[in-house]
């Protein structure tokens, strides 16, 4: 059984633009991966509303992605592969940022994630080199085996 750790904001806890609601365990993109994944895989599902990379929002506080990474990561351990999905609220006027920094922020949670020790082999989730841009072959729907 593979496990697989989406870290997240509202994208990932699966926010209905418009309401306080929430989208249907199937219907968000993390459930939705489980089903196309079945049971040979679990994904688990770390998403916050407002959720930042690594800015604290004066408005909004205990949403800094960067503090409870390293937590989320060790108590989930251990992990397959992490999948971040991270940096819209960083768009937001009252940080002033530019793509580029929002990117170097996105940077900085890939190091700590590949820093860790939460994979099943005492490394980073994935190894050095996870994904599609190791050149792993990707089979027919698109999803890498993660052999």
């Amino acid at each position: 059984m593979k496990t697989i750790l989406c870290y997240g904001d509202s994208n990932t806890w699966g926010y209905i633009p418009g309401s306080a609601a929430r989208y249907g365990r199937h219907q968000r993109w993390t459930g939705v991966l489980q089903q196309i994944l079945g049971g040979d895989f679990v994904v688990i599902e770390e998403g916050l509303n407002s959720r930042t990379t690594v800015l604290d929002d004066p408005t909004k506080p205990f949403k800094n992605g960067k503090d409870y990474l390293i937590p989320c990561l060790d108590s989930h351990a251990p992990l397959d592969l992490v999948i971040l999905m991270l940096g819209t609220n960083d768009l937001k006027h009252r940080f002033g940022l530019a793509a580029f920094d929002i990117g170097a922020n996105v940077a900085t949670l890939l190091g700590l994630v590949k820093q860790s020790a939460c994979a099943y082999s005492g490394g980073a989730p994935g190894g050095p080199s996870a994904g599609a841009a190791s050149g792993r072959e990707v089979d027919s729907r698109g999803i890498d085996e993660l052999s």
